[in-house]
């Protein structure tokens, strides 16, 4: 896995995002107590109100940005953004006023909204190999998951000698670090699309994408790991101080063998993936994670919360890791930034639902209710993909063109066959392929 480290521009890449990852966990930590210190007894509502404004924004801007992706060079756009985010970091410990958090934590994950997208998909025209990309992806979710564990951990250490406002200076540095790093590189020019118009810049990725079987099951599936994540990120906390009445720390070990899972999982994807579908490692993943929930309700204590969490882990990897691989093959290169922005988009919609979901159930009905209808949601989900996505789904497939004119250089290898012109080749929802062909 660590042998596309090997190329110098994607290793800096990997690390502006580890930088970052790290950066932002620390700001994560301080922003819970800055909106303590801000707010005393209600700083739940205001996180919960930023949370809220974080997928927002993710849902919200990052289709807009997409559209305007291709007409600024990346290496520009990603490091104006990463300047925009530090900017926000030395700001927010100066704020006196819950609304002045609201109006940064909206700039900031702006930024991301827009800053995530581009960089995910430049790195399938850093990485074109198959097998090296498959090793980013696994790469990108360890350090993902790295995050979540050593942030709170680096925070803890920190909190030990300096104040928590003096953690947004972490973050601003992360990003500063970012900036510099994706400075360091040439990065691959942005395929060059053809002129459109505002509308159809930013809705062509959720078109393309919505019309895509495979995509469509994707989307599927994201709100499978959702409702089971969202379980494990809102209701931790309770099950394991208020339900097991145990310490903090406790909490942290149940979310870190959650973690754990999940680094496990992509430490053996690569190798997976040569050898079973897509389409399998996913729905095995969600299928996991949906009968995982059910047993949660059944759950009777705190050793036995930690393999369930672990489960739940490795099923969210296998359900996640992948996804980029089905974005890459599922759109030319010129509308890859358009798709990446769209999962984005979508799969935070799934978590804007289930988030407030999994709180409201589990003060309203408990938890062990709350366990069963996520788990539900999960099961429903994972069987809609399983319709929807077709076992067999190659990248070839043939197909007939009734509306082009004969001498279209599209055409070049096709056969004349009643009603238009037949060919086959690699299909993915463009200008000229405007829905998906049905079987000829």
């Amino acid at each position: 896995m660590l042998k596309v480290l090997a190329n110098r521009t994607y290793r800096h890449l990997f690390l502006a995002q580890v930088i970052a990852l790290v950066g932002t966990g620390l700001a994560t930590v301080a922003l819970g107590l800055l909106a303590y210190d801000l707010a005393g007894a209600d700083a739940g509502a205001v996180l919960g109100t930023a949370l809220a404004i974080k997928m927002i924004a993710y849902v919200g801007v990052a289709p807009i940005a997409a559209a305007f992706a291709d007409r600024l060079p990346r290496r520009t756009m990603l490091v104006g953004l990463d300047l925009i985010r530090a900017a926000v970091a030395i700001a927010l410990p100066f704020v006196t006023d819950v609304w002045q958090v609201y109006v940064l934590i909206f700039v900031l994950q702006s930024a991301s909204a827009a800053f995530t997208p581009t960089f995910q998909a430049t790195i399938p025209d850093v990485l074109p190999d198959e097998a090296d990309y498959t090793n980013a992806l696994s790469l990108s979710r360890l350090a993902y998951d790295l995050e979540s564990v050593v942030s709170p951990m680096l925070a803890a250490a920190l909190l030990t000698v300096i104040s928590f406002h003096t953690l947004f200076a972490g973050t601003v540095v992360g990003f500063l670090c970012s900036a510099a790093l994706v400075v360091s590189v040439v990065l691959p020019a942005a395929m060059a699309a053809e002129r459109r118009g505002i509308y159809d810049r930013t809705t062509r990725g959720l078109r393309v994408y919505l019309r895509t079987p495979r995509l469509r099951g994707l989307l599927a599936l994201s709100l499978a790991v959702a409702a089971a994540s969202s379980m494990v990120i809102v209701n931790t906390v309770v099950l394991v101080q208020a339900g097991f009445g145990l310490s903090q720390r406790a909490t942290a070990v149940a979310l870190a063998a959650f973690g754990a899972g999940s680094m496990a999982a992509a430490l053996l994807l690569p190798r997976l993936l040569q050898r079973i579908p897509d389409r399998v490692a996913m729905l095995f993943g969600t299928g996991l994670m949906a009968l995982g929930l059910f047993v949660g309700s059944l759950v009777p204590s705190y050793g036995a919360l930690l393999p369930l969490w672990f489960v739940l882990g490795l099923g969210y990897s296998l359900s996640q890791t992948p996804a980029g691989r089905l974005l890459r093959r599922s759109a030319n290169p010129e509308d890859r930034p358009a798709v990446f922005a769209a999962q984005f988009a979508l799969s935070h919609a799934c978590w804007l639902i289930t988030y407030p979901l999994a709180g409201w159930l589990g003060t309203s009905v408990g938890l062990d209710w709350t366990f069963v209808v996520l788990g539900a949601i999960a099961v429903a989900a994972t069987l809609l993909a399983v319709r929807i996505w077709p076992t067999s789904d190659p990248d070839s497939i043939p197909h007939v063109h009734e509306d082009l004119a004969p001498d279209d250089p599209h055409l070049e290898d096709a056969v004349p066959v009643p009603g238009g012109h037949r060919h086959e080749h690699a299909f993915v929802i463009d200008g000229r392929h405007t829905e998906w062909p049905r079987p000829v």
